[in-house]
């Protein structure tokens, strides 16, 4: 059979989501959990991998077994096996053509900024912190700039493996709730640090250091030299994927926290 989980995960104890060998990963430990419920080595492929530092409350896996669990022992089983920053929040059995990362049709992802001259004890490793004041509007108007498919080589990694730098952005949107501004974006798909590289240039017009233009400037440029620095992963949160029908997949509320002015 064919199963998707549901991954909810605190990204900063771990080296990122792809095992690695020596380091401490959250495929490690998930594949470590889910091959002691099923007494026999379980892979999982992933939605999207993230980075070191990264969160996520809505990631997607898959795993194919010939072992035979009810898919309530597949949820209890293994989220007794995870440390305390990794929980399986859905089970489900889904049909061979289902497929965690092919047969996906966007990713959100949330960005969160604590905007306040003074730094968090308590949040250090769940937002990023920016001291300079943000105007939302202005970011706003940048964000815009990202709209539909167009190429986003200004905000893929030198490390990117991806075959096109093009890429579809659905929706994209600055929030400001207290002292803190979030930054919804969805797309079909996205490059290595690209969420992370338009925050920090969101950033950058937001604290008026360049005119809400520039992001246009910088998407033409297609030269990652001409964005502004990558933003830190602790601030980064994968929310959400979306799949055709019929897949149908419970929608958790945990990252309803994540848009509270206190967290």
């Amino acid at each position: 059979m064919r199963i998707a989980l549901g991954i909810e995960y605190d990204g900063q104890p771990y080296h990122g989501w792809q095992a690695q060998s020596g380091l401490i990963t959250v495929q490690g430990c998930l594949e470590e959990a889910l091959t002691t419920v099923a007494d026999k080595p379980i892979q999982v492929i992933c939605a999207g991998r993230t980075d070191a530092g990264v969160h996520a409350t809505g990631q997607v896996v898959h795993f194919d077994t010939e072992v035979i669990r009810s898919v309530r022992a597949w949820l209890l089983g293994t989220n007794a096996n995870l440390p305390p920053t990794i929980a399986v929040r859905w089970a489900q059995e889904v049909d061979e053509q289902f497929h965690a990362r092919f047969s996906a049709l966007s990713r959100r992802y949330r960005y969160i900024i604590y905007n306040c001259a003074v730094r968090s004890a308590v949040l250090a490793s769940r937002v990023t912190w920016y001291y300079y004041p943000l105007d939302i509007e202005r970011m706003q108007n940048a964000a815009n700039y990202l709209l539909g498919e167009q190429d986003f080589s200004s905000f893929r990694s030198s490390q990117c493996q991806a075959k096109s730098p093009m890429r579809k952005v659905t929706s994209v949107e600055v929030i400001h709730q207290g002292d803190m501004v979030i930054i919804e974006i969805e797309a079909n798909a996205f490059l290595h640090h690209m969420v992370r590289n338009i925050a920090g240039t969101l950033m950058r017009i937001g604290s008026g250091l360049a005119s809400p233009q520039w992001m246009q400037e910088v998407l033409q440029a297609k030269d990652r030299r001409q964005a502004s620095e990558t933003a830190d992963a602790k601030g980064l949160y994968l929310t959400e994927v979306r799949y055709p029908e019929p897949y149908s997949f419970p929608q958790t509320n945990t990252d309803l926290f994540l848009l509270h002015p206190t967290l």
